[in-house]
């Protein structure tokens, strides 16, 4: 949480016209949303962007559909995050219910391969003797691993969404929203979204070829994989993606889900009847995503393609542990890292505008958790930089930026005005990844402060929590809670709402060690609240100012209702 963030509510807009299905709170909710119309703030299915604007569509599917009737090996290149390893499973799976009956995957070790489709892992896998590469949540920043792997004759697929640099690399077809030209509407798919209307465009070509029983395969059963990866990777929840997250929450719901992800569920000790978009992004994902960060992703994606519901059990469980050893991981270095900031600050005599951070001691594979952590905190783009593997003078660095700060943009226009500090880098507005030298690290430093210093004004510089207004007295139940909760899904470009107000603290605890629990007064009752790590060490003041969510309080029972508090101030 920002203490210096500025508390302000969203504009109100026109509601428009709802059906009567639709309540007053949720309608004002949309509407400053910008959805105006059930149609928008709900889409179906049945309005799914069709794949035809997607350049390299047609050279995809005819390399899909050669390698199939051919009987060639199909290998899927993962990659360690869960938008990857979701993105690897959906290719593997619809591949096999399209008819491919060579498919096998991989996915690159973080310490031993680095990212994505490197020339090491090109060696590995010639192993496996591959026909065709096909490459999932990544390719277009790997020309070196591609290079490699023609010079062996095999063919490549990349499935991308990240942005491309000048050059693209020398694939046989490249599927990615976001290349120079390309006429799909909705820019804002995850790498699982790709991959997922790849598989779209095929069957349907397969269909035209009379190679398919009818309409062929029904892909939905992969929408599971698909709104876990969108929600994971934190992309535009615009209508197309919500499309795809709610059909996604409706199967797991209904406990149609894959075996692993009904295991992570059962493990995170989520109720699956009433899973959210939020229980993806703090149950699921990290869990997920725990395995490509300590150790190998092949874990994750192995969840993910099970079908044996006692080895997705056994595998979540494992999953479970390394997530809570990742969980200490993180917070120690995110500790350090404030220690660290501090010390600069102190030094300079100012906060720095952008942050870089650096750790003999840290995990490359945490060093985006930690960026991100402590670009909430400061509001300032930060890069976190860690050994590629201990007593390396290779660096990997992980960049996360705020809203009007394009943090690829930045890292390629250090990279065109110091050519010899940045080796490889890629990633999309808000985060990015990159590679450098241990002894380029104070020049980068350097042209990196400098070159927010250019671009970031004071106003993007402030912080803003943004509220939806005060509830009325008779909001304050479970049936305004569970019509929020339901509303959505809610995330990146939809966000969940939350509601604003004064109220008298008429008593608090600390929870945890680290948790605030407060009961405030309103209007004659007594509500419940908390704010997570919330304690700091002084008593709340008697009023205070609050942003929270309204949520059904599960644990209580009955009629229950909570306040989440996002942020606090003395009233």
């Amino acid at each position: 949480m920002n203490e210096a963030a500025r508390l302000r509510r969203r504009e109100i807009a026109d509601p428009g016209a709802w059906p009567d299905s639709v309540p007053p709170l949720l309608q004002r909710v949309y509407a400053a949303r910008g959805a105006i119309a059930i149609e928008q703030a709900q889409p179906r299915l049945a309005q799914l962007l069709p794949p035809d604007g997607l350049s390299g569509l047609e050279a995809a599917t005819a390399l899909l559909a050669d390698a199939i009737a051919q009987d060639r090996h199909i290998v899927v290149v993962g990659d360690f995050d869960c938008d990857g390893a979701t993105a690897c499973a959906v290719g593997v799976r619809g591949l096999r219910m399209l008819g491919a009956r060579r498919v096998s995957h991989a996915v690159p070790n973080r310490i031993v391969h680095g990212y994505g489709l490197s020339p090491a892992l090109v060696e590995e896998l010639a192993a496996l003797q591959p026909d065709l590469l096909v490459t999932v949540d990544h390719g277009i920043a790997c020309h070196a691993g591609i290079a490699a792997a023609k010079a062996r004759g095999w063919q490549v697929l990349v499935t991308d969404h990240h942005l491309p640099g000048e050059q693209l690399p020398p694939a046989d077809a490249i599927v990615d929203p976001n290349l120079p030209g390309d006429a799909f509407p909705s820019k804002a798919l995850a790498g699982v979204g790709v991959m997922f209307y790849v598989l779209l465009a095929l069957r349907r070509a397969l269909r035209e070829q009379g190679r398919c029983e009818g309409n062929g395969p029904d892909l939905q059963v992969l929408l599971d994989l698909v709104a876990v990866g969108t929600v994971a990777d934190l992309v535009p929840l615009d209508a197309n993606n919500r499309a795809l997250v709610a059909a996604g929450l409706r199967r797991l719901r209904a406990g149609q889900g894959g075996a692993g992800l009904r295991a992570l569920i059962e493990v995170s000790q989520r109720d699956a009847r009433r899973l959210t978009a939020s229980d993806i992004g703090y149950a699921l994902a990290p869990r997920l995503n725990a395995a490509g960060r300590l150790e190998d992703m092949a874990l994750g994606i192995e969840c993910l393609l099970t079908e044996n519901e006692a080895q997705a059990r056994e595998i979540a469980y494992s999953l479970n542990e390394i997530n809570a050893e990742r969980r200490a991981v993180q917070q120690q270095m995110t500790d350090e890292a404030a220690a660290a900031f501090a010390k600069v600050a102190l030094d300079a005599l100012r906060a720095p505008l952008a942050v870089c951070l650096f750790d003999e001691d840290w995990h490359p594979g945490v060093v985006g958790l930690v960026a991100s952590k402590m670009k909430e905190r400061l509001h300032r783009p930060v890069i976190a930089f860690a050994p590629a593997e201990p007593g390396s003078d290779a660096l990997r660095g992980s960049a996360r930026s705020i809203p009007g700060f394009h943090i690829r943009d930045a890292l390629a226009d250090v990279a065109a005005r110091h050519p010899e500090l940045i080796e490889r880098f890629g990633g999309h507005a808000m985060a990015a990844g990159l590679s450098l030298r241990r002894e380029s690290l104070d020049a980068f430093r350097a042209a990196f402060e400098r070159c927010a210093g250019a671009l970031l004004t004071p106003e993007l510089l402030q912080a803003d929590v943004l509220s939806d207004g005060e509830l009325g007295a008779g909001e304050f139940d479970r049936v305004s809670a569970e019509v929020l909760r339901d509303g959505g899904p809610w995330g990146q470009g939809f966000p969940e709402p939350q509601f604003d107000g004064e109220f008298p603290v008429l008593g608090w605890r600390v929870v945890g060690e680290r948790h605030l629990k407060l009961e405030l007064g309103h209007q004659g009752r007594r509500l419940n609240a908390i704010e997570f790590g919330g304690w700091h060490g002084d008593p709340p003041p008697a009023r205070v100012r609050i942003a929270y969510r309204l949520e059904p309080d599960d644990y209580r029972g009955g009629d229950a209702v909570q306040l989440v508090v996002t942020h606090r101030e003395p009233a």
